[in-house]
């Protein structure tokens, strides 16, 4: 595309392009979208977009168009992508000058110069930092700012990438600019403080955007720019800065009225202060235990005393509860049990919240939360007044806890509860007495703090179900006069709570009756769906009521799929709560799984997500299949032609299928599951790969025999991914344990493979029998898994005795393969000194659950089953190794045999014979 005869052409089809009339809109996007690939257009877009006595609009779309260009075409290995020489032309031209006049089109600018830095910074584009660095120099007004907005998404831009060598081209960068970034900022800082401290209102709000803009880019320098910041006294000294710098801001704002230009954008840059903290806490925890005391002595000071009063506002306060939560909550921060486990690192850290959180601080922080943060307002109270059920959805609505006063309050307060609970227990259960007492209703002060301490005290318990339900119970069916608490009370106890469970849960259903508003409905069902999760089998003889309700629930809902969607959830719970007896619910339970999952029905958009959850884990409870259960299997076919992120459920749930009945299953839609998997193969992530090969791993499992004659036409892609060297290394553990029940467990299938691979490949088969072996050998780490490891010696060994040459040639690897598996799966018992197989199952033991586990599923004992027939089970991989090179020693005779030992390392020999003790 030449430049000068194609840039009217394009300037015009660009304005037509702004049209309102799509008669010219429609023609013109086509003709664009045809120029996308034409060399030389975005050099014409370049120059229209540059070009400030054009039409705005115009210039903007130019702009758009170069920036999705970037995205399409940028990258070398893209198709149709523009060459080096455009690209370099276009380089030069956009870092040219930094002086758009419009603010819109200077930050698409921006954020185009960044993902074009994205790819080539610093290696095709040097010049652009040091470019900018001198340009932000500058003293003209407008292109110190622009060039300081494209610094910043720069910036951004190159923090985001995460391979390692990105992120050390981001360390280097950052080493070389970061002290300039400080003086910038400081010197920005500096400036706004002293016009505003002279009232120069217009020159103080431009000093505050550069300082807004210097700050987020030593923001992004600081948290992602170093490996141990703590090490970077300048790191160190800019964020000391920000606690003094906050001061500042804070005061100034106490002093800028409200309709002063720079409100807005002064509360943005006290809370981007917040947020350097935040971030940098969050990604350097350890870099951050210098600044813990002084952290929490500025938040708690601004937030729970009187020296915030009159300058804090909400979005402020809420930061720095959120500060003092991730102190409070930072795993890096809490001892191990076991102290000397401990890095000193965390045990500074430990110590330095132990000697801030005093009784008295906490105490103090407690009272004003109850008594100051989560009173209602008058607004909030006459939203009660009108409509008690919509305020009750409103307020537990949504997870924007990090951004929201009210639960930001109740986090930090439960947060804080239970890291000290040994001291400020007493403190709940003291406010749980006063609560008890009546209060004077024409006090309403004294009424909003109960009504806090009610609401706290339950939120406290929200996930510990037992004392938040007990607590209301006892006060509600006067069975109790005192909710007892101890130290270790704060694990959930079946059998303390089991007492109020047939009051609680007929309650509870009284109420999902009586309610009108679906939104309550789905609360009720929700804390419903928490105690049949919580109490399981012991639900058991209350849930009759509930069982015979919900089908009806379920037909007045057809309407409200959200409450649909919390049915649903309630039966997952259910099911797992009934085990095997769920399967009295099935002539409710399947039907609802089948619309739940018909893909073909608009409501599987709202429903399919939980149906696939219920359908799972209907299998996994399932005593048996039954010809219902199995038809729903027909909904599984488009399910998995839509790729999306339910495709991990549809693969176990696949899985559980094959687990209840292989035989009855794979007889009706092995074929058609076969067809899926060839077509998912073609375009599916390596994530989504594994998933489909760990499905025919378990059919292979299951039944060996029949297993590989079905899913044959995936079969030849694992050879062939296994002699390729499959660069995966988990796609390649899970094409070697395919391979691996075929070689052991049906040699005769495994033949034809092997002629089938050599035929298709042009080659001998023992050429690629040694290419397998051989392969195997050199990937044997890819293989993490210990039952994989003992099933790959034991396919190898499988191989002997045999007179083969290629397999006497590769008889070493084979040797090596078997002790590595013997080093994985033998264990020494301590009394005879002698080795054990570890994997070895002898008989059926009824697997068993502690307090602390779910109890055993259907599916559990059917894979415990079946383990009982799987070679790596049952076979000692020790007899195994013995019986095999007897027979080898027989096969070829005494001096054949010591031949073929002595290819074999002679330490590994050493190892060998120390397995093999005693045989």
């Amino acid at each position: 595309m030449d430049l000068n005869s194609a840039s009217t052409v394009v300037l015009r089809v660009l304005t037509q392009a702004t049209s309102q009339d799509t008669a010219v809109l429609k023609p013109a996007e086509e003709q664009l979208k045809q120029w996308e690939t034409q060399p030389g257009f975005y050099s014409v877009l370049l120059n229209i977009f540059t070009n400030h006595s054009l039409d705005v609009n115009v210039r903007w779309l130019a702009v758009l168009y170069f920036k999705n260009g970037i995205d399409r075409y940028w990258r070398r290995v893209a198709p149709h992508a523009l060459s080096e020489e455009e690209k370099t032309t276009l380089r030069a031209g956009l870092i040219t000058n930094f002086n758009e006049p419009v603010n819109q089109i200077a930050t698409q600018i921006s954020v185009l110069i960044a993902k074009v830095a994205r790819v080539d910074c610093p290696r095709q584009w040097p010049e652009l930092i040091p470019t900018l660095v001198e340009s932000v120099k500058v003293q003209d007004d407008l292109q110190q700012h622009r060039a300081l907005l494209t610094f910043y998404h720069v910036t951004k831009t190159l923090s985001s990438k995460r391979l390692a060598a990105d992120r050390k081209l981001f360390y280097d960068l950052t080493s070389s600019i970061y002290s300039f970034a400080c003086s910038l900022w400081n010197h920005h800082t500096d400036t706004f403080l002293q016009q505003i401290c002279v009232g120069n209102e217009a020159a103080a709000a431009n000093s505050l955007e550069r300082t807004l803009l210097s700050l987020k880019v030593l923001r992004k320098l600081t948290v992602h720019g170093f490996v141990e910041p703590h090490w970077n006294a300048e790191v160190m000294g800019f964020l000391h800065a920000v606690f003094e710098r906050l001061k500042q801001f804070l005061e100034c704002s106490r002093n800028i009225r409200a309709e002063n230009i720079c409100r807005d954008r002064l509360e943005k840059t006290i809370i981007l202060f917040t947020k350097v903290l935040l971030d940098f806490l969050d990604q350097h925890p350890f870099s951050f235990t210098t600044l813990i005391q002084r952290s929490l002595e500025f938040s708690v000071s601004y937030v729970f005393t009187e020296a915030g009063e009159g300058i804090v506002f909400e979005q402020f306060i809420v930061q720095c509860m959120n500060l003092i939560k991730m102190i409070v909550k930072n795993y890096a921060y809490k001892p191990s049990k076991n102290i000397e486990d401990s890095s000193p690192e965390t045990l500074e850290a430990h110590k330095i919240k132990t000697a801030f959180f005093t009784y008295p601080t906490l105490m103090e922080i407690c009272r004003r939360l109850v008594t100051h943060y989560f009173l209602l307002t008058q607004e909030e109270l006459t939203m009660w007044e009108e409509d008690p059920e919509s305020f009750t959805v409103e307020e537990t609505g949504g997870d924007s806890w990090k951004y929201s006063l009210r639960p930001c309050t109740e986090v930090l307060f439960i947060d804080i509860f239970h890291e000290y609970n040994q001291i400020l227990t007493p403190v709940l259960l003291e406010m749980v007495h006063s609560l008890q007492g009546s209060t004077n209703i024409e006090d309403t002060n004294a009424i909003l703090i109960k009504d806090a301490g009610i609401m706290l005290i339950i939120k406290v318990f929200n996930g510990h179900m037992h004392y938040a339900l007990t607590f209301v119970f006892q006060v509600r069916i006067e069975t109790a006069t005192t909710l007892k608490l101890t130290v270790d009370d704060f694990e959930f106890r079946t059998d303390q709570f089991l007492p109020y469970l047939e009051s609680m849960f007929t309650l509870l259903f009284q109420l999902l009756q009586e309610v009108t508003q679906c939104d309550t409905k789905m609360h009720v069902l929700h804390v419903l769906s928490c105690v049949i999760e919580r109490v399981n089998m012991q639900i058991r003889p209350y849930v009759g009521c509930l069982v015979q309700y919900l089908p009806l629930l379920w037909k007045q809902s057809e309407e409200h799929n959200m409450l649909r969607c919390a049915i649903l959830t309630t039966l997952i719970h259910l099911v797992q709560g009934l085990g095997a007896d769920s399967k009295n619910l099935y002539p409710f339970l399947l039907p609802v799984i089948q619309l739940s999952t018909d893909v073909s029905q608009p409501p599987h958009v709202y429903l399919l997500e939980d149906g696939l959850e219920l359908w799972l884990v209907t299998l996994e409870n399932s005593p048996c299949l039954t010809p219902e259960l199995l038809r729903i299997f027909q909904n599984m076919s488009s399910l998995l032609e839509l790729s999306s992120e339910n495709l991990k459920n549809c693969f176990k749930i696949i899985n559980a299928y094959i687990f209840l009945s292989s035989s009855e299953f794979l007889q009706m839609y092995a074929t058609d599951l076969c067809r899926s998997f060839c077509e998912l193969l073609k375009d599916i992530t390596t994530e989504g790969q594994v998933q489909v090969l760990k499905v025919v791993e378990n059919v292979l499992k299951v039944n060996p025999i029949l297993g590989p004659q079905m899913f044959q036409p995936l079969l030849p892609s694992v050879f062939r991914g296994i002699i390729d060297g499959e660069r995966y290394p988990v796609v390649m553990s899970t094409y070697l344990g395919i391979l691996g029940r075929v070689l052991l467990q049906n040699a005769r299938f495994f033949s034809l493979l092997l002629s089938q691979m050599a035929c298709e490949l042009g080659q001998e088969l023992d050429q690629i029998l040694g290419n397998m072996i051989e392969m195997w050998v050199d990937r044997m780490d890819n293989i993490t898994q210990p039952e994989r490891r003992k099933l790959s010696a034991l396919a190898l060994l499988s191989l002997l005795p045999s007179l083969n040459g290629v397999i006497q040639d590769k008889f070493c690897g084979i040797i090596n393969i078997s002790v590595e598996g013997l080093h994985d799966v033998m264990t020494e018992d301590s009394e005879t000194g002698s080795y054990k197989d570890c994997m070895l199952m002898s008989h059926f033991e009824e697997p068993k659950a502690t307090d602390d586990e779910e109890p055993p599923t259907e599916q559990d004992k059917r894979k415990k089953m079946l383990a009982l027939k799987d070679p790596v089970h049952t076979v000692s991989l020790q007899q195994f190794i013995y019986e095999k090179l007897k027979a080898q020693q027989e096969l070829v005779g005494e001096q054949g045999f010591q031949a073929l030992m002595e290819t074999v390392d002679t330490e590994i020999v050493a190892q060998l014979q120390e397995f093999l003790q005693g045989f």
